[in-house]
C-alpha cells in the first residue's frame, strides 16, 4: 500500500475509535476538515479493509410469535426459597474497540451461582443452547427457566429443549 493510503486508513481508524457510530458519509466531512480530500466510495472500501462498520440501530426483522407460543412469568423472587428451583438465563453486549462480544449466563435465582457463561462474537440458538447444555452438564435441572423474550430464547430449538426435560419455562 502507499504511504497516502495508510496515512487515510489511519485517520479513518482513529476516527472510528471515537465515534464507531460514523460510517463512510460521517467520515468523509471529518477526512476533509483534516485535508484529506476523498470520495464517499474510496472511504467505504477501506473502511470494508479494515473490517468496520458503523453500529446503529438496525430494523426490527422479527416479530413475537402467537400469544399461544408465550409463557407467562412464574417467578417472584419471595417465593424461590430453594437451589435448583428457578435459574435465569440471560444475554448481554460487552462493547469492544471494533465491534462487540455477547455474553450469554445461567444463574440460580436462589444462590445466585453462576451455572455457566458463554462468549460469542454473534447471538443465535446455538451459541444458547451451548451455554445452557454447560449447565445441564453438571447433572443439576431447574423446576423453572425463567428468560426475556429475545429471538434465541422464543426459538423452537431452545423452548422443545426445555420441554423435553419437562422443565416450565418463565418469560
Amino acid at each position: 500500500m502507499r504511504d497516502s493510503t495508510l496515512r487515510i486508513i489511519a485517520r479513518i481508524d482513529a476516527h472510528y475509535l471515537k465515534d464507531p457510530y460514523s460510517g463512510s458519509r460521517r467520515i468523509v466531512p471529518y477526512l476533509a476538515r483534516e485535508g484529506i480530500p476523498i470520495s464517499r466510495y474510496r472511504v467505504r472500501s477501506l473502511m470494508r479493509r479494515m473490517g468496520l462498520r458503523a453500529i446503529y440501530k438496525k430494523p426490527r426483522t422479527t416479530l413475537p410469535g402467537n400469544q399461544s407460543d408465550q409463557f407467562p412469568s412464574l417467578v417472584d423472587l419471595r417465593w424461590v426459597t430453594a437451589v435448583d428451583q428457578v435459574w435465569a438465563t440471560d444475554s448481554t453486549y460487552i462493547p469492544l474497540q471494533k465491534g462487540f462480544l455477547y455474553l450469554m449466563a445461567n444463574m440460580d435465582l436462589h444462590s445466585r451461582h453462576v451455572l455457566s457463561w458463554k462468549l460469542s462474537n454473534r447471538l443465535d440458538t446455538e451459541f444458547c443452547l451451548e451455554a445452557l447444555e454447560m449447565a445441564l452438564s453438571s447433572g443439576r435441572r431447574p423446576q423453572i427457566i425463567h428468560s426475556d423474550s429475545e429471538c434465541p430464547f422464543t426459538s423452537t430449538d431452545f423452548l422443545s429443549r426445555f420441554q423435553a426435560e419437562e422443565i416450565k419455562i418463565s418469560w
